[in-house]
């Protein structure tokens, strides 16, 4: 059975000396497996080309009933990210984003409100020129809330802890859980408010961005169990300053 697709490719890897596999979240449903050739044939490197993380493709998809793998037919690209993959620290948060969502997403089944989201971040980040630098941070805040893991920000008072745990700010910090102080927990308040609109806003050095990212990135870990380690996060902490 073939059906039309929309996708954003999430990564390639290396199935066996002749196929790769291609993780691609699709608009019908949700985290679809490829089986695609190898080659280094003009054919086969235009096609490696339009399946960099974050591209956005349409394709003719065949699955199978019972079946892991499909197959992809017909492949075009939606809209070439040429800022995206040319410019070096936009292709870092790609790369970022990319790593993040092949282990939060499990899902085969339709997500619209989830799509859209990282369908319209895709092309936010190839259109963006200011604030470049919040630009990934900004991603997971917005990312959590969609995945059922939004801090609980009306439990929030002045000089609150945050529980990393529960997700709420409590008056102080006792009991089993992770614990935030309150200067820390009053930036987790501050960062609900930004937005792709006005990243340039949010005025980080490099170690406190770096900071940021790590207590965000330790959150989805206490929430989200296969988010394991991640390679690319570390990439990013040496290009921002």
């Amino acid at each position: 059975m073939y059906e039309k697709l929309n996708g954003i490719v999430l990564n390639t890897v290396k199935y066996s000396d002749r196929n790769n596999i291609v993780h691609v979240y699709t608009d019908e449903h949700g985290l679809l497996s490829f089986a695609v050739p190898q080659g280094n044939t003009r054919g086969a490197r235009m096609r490696n080309a339009m399946l960099m993380p974050l591209s956005l493709i349409e394709m003719e998809a065949r699955m199978v009933p019972g079946r892991d793998l499909a197959t992809m037919h017909d492949l075009r690209c939606k809209q070439p990210l040429m800022s995206t993959h040319g410019d070096p620290v936009k292709n870092a948060i790609a790369m970022f984003m990319s790593e993040v969502l092949v282990h939060v997403i499990q899902e085969r089944e339709r997500n619209e409100a989830l799509y859209t989201y990282i369908y319209n971040s895709v092309e936010i980040l190839e259109h963006a020129q200011r604030g470049v630098a919040n630009f990934h941070i900004c991603f997971l805040i917005h990312l959590g809330a969609l995945l059922g893991i939004e801090p609980d920000t009306a439990t929030h008072r002045d000089g609150y802890w945050f529980n990393m745990t529960e997700g709420t700010f409590v008056p102080s910090a006792v009991g089993l859980g992770r614990y935030l102080p309150p200067h820390h927990a009053a930036v987790i308040v501050l960062l609900q408010r930004m937005r792709f609109d006005n990243l340039h806003l949010f005025k980080f050095n490099r170690d406190q961005r770096n900071e940021v990212l790590t207590i965000i990135l330790d959150y989805y870990k206490l929430h989200n169990s296969t988010l394991g380690t991640l390679r690319s996060p570390e990439v990013l902490k040496q290009l921002f300053v």
